[in-house]
């Protein structure tokens, strides 16, 4: 909420398409006291100051009241109702420091909707930090209690433990539409996987591989229980396709978890028929002592497999008949 800040955007933006200017100043009172050493009559100065300063430059003004999460709730609504008379259409509430829990910031939002007198005049955001691992599900409770915009990243990167991430905002939405009382019909989510990766590669920061939606084993199976499952209906073990996310499909990893089931189809897509259940069986309990050994199970693992028993399979014939010719 500084001048000189404020104007260099204004400068920045002067020839934009379409431009917003978003400033901020913290409302809690560790903040207020410790960082800012300025008295709350003071903080709500500035915070009108300065939206009224972005209003030169633009309508569109957000306007966020830093550690939200952690601020006194008569203060918050004295600032919102004043920086939304000076002009500001979008007001953001951060969890900054990611101390809320999804109940309690979710009644946050809508307290503050019903609380301040002019709160229809404005759009209500949230920023959620991911310190206790909650910034997706305080985002949604807030959504669930009235907030019309979500301010989230790619992969969930951000400050510290990261900021909310948008995959997981987006594919909660879109799977649970018999609970959200909004759209994200205008996000093309077959991109996800696609973006995700770019950043990832632009970032240097690596996904966890069991990161939901864009994490490598988001939509792999290994357990044999659930392989069995998901061939006979993708729905019992997949609450969303891994085509909408941009994936060509599901992923089954053969391990030492795998069961029969699983075992076969994938060699029958590699073009592997057994012409035995016993020949099936002997594969089988081969591939499971390779799987004690070693983590995941490639194809190149199963042909070797498949040669190998089928060589096993001949050699008691052949040795008969050479037994016989030595006679």
């Amino acid at each position: 909420a500084l001048d000189r800040d404020i104007d260099r955007a204004g400068e920045a933006l002067k020839d934009a398409a379409s431009a917003r200017i978003h400033t901020f100043i913290a409302t809690s009172p560790i903040h207020m006291k410790m960082k800012l050493r300025m008295e709350p009559d003071q903080v709500l100065e500035q915070a009108v100051k300065a939206v009224s300063r972005a209003r030169k430059y633009t309508d569109n003004v957000e306007f966020s009241p830093e550690d939200a999460g952690r601020s006194e709730l008569d203060f918050l609504c004295r600032v919102l109702e004043a920086v939304i008379d000076a002009g500001a259409t979008t007001v953001n509430i951060p969890d900054t420091v990611g101390y809320n829990l999804p109940h309690q910031f979710g009644e946050l939002i809508r307290n503050l909707i019903e609380r301040v007198p002019n709160s229809d005049k404005a759009v209500f955001s949230v920023h959620c930090h991911n310190d206790l691992g909650l910034a997706v599900a305080n985002s949604l409770s807030a959504v669930l209690n009235g907030a019309r915009q979500v301010e989230c990243t790619i992969n969930g990167l951000g400050e510290r433990a990261g900021n909310a991430s948008l995959e997981e905002v987006v594919m909660t939405v879109k799977t649970r539409k018999d609970i959200f009382p909004c759209s994200v019909d205008q996000i093309d989510t077959t991109q996800i996987m696609n973006c995700s990766r770019l950043v990832s590669s632009i970032t240097g920061f690596a996904v966890q591989p069991n990161k939901a939606i864009v994490g490598a084993n988001a939509f792999a199976h290994e357990s044999g229980i659930h392989q069995d499952g998901v061939l006979k209906s993708r729905e019992t073990y997949e609450i969303m396709r891994a085509e909408d996310v941009g994936l060509t499909a599901n992923r089954m990893v053969l391990g030492k978890h795998s069961g029969r089931n699983a075992f076969r189809t994938r060699l029958q897509e590699l073009g592997v028929e057994f012409k035995s259940e016993a020949e099936l069986n002997d594969t089988f309990a081969r591939f499971k002592e390779l799987a004690d050994k070693k983590h995941e199970i490639y194809d190149d693992d199963l042909q070797a497999l498949v040669t190998e028993a089928s060589l096993e399979l001949e050699r008691p014939v052949q040795g008969v008949a050479r037994t016989v010719l030595d006679v």
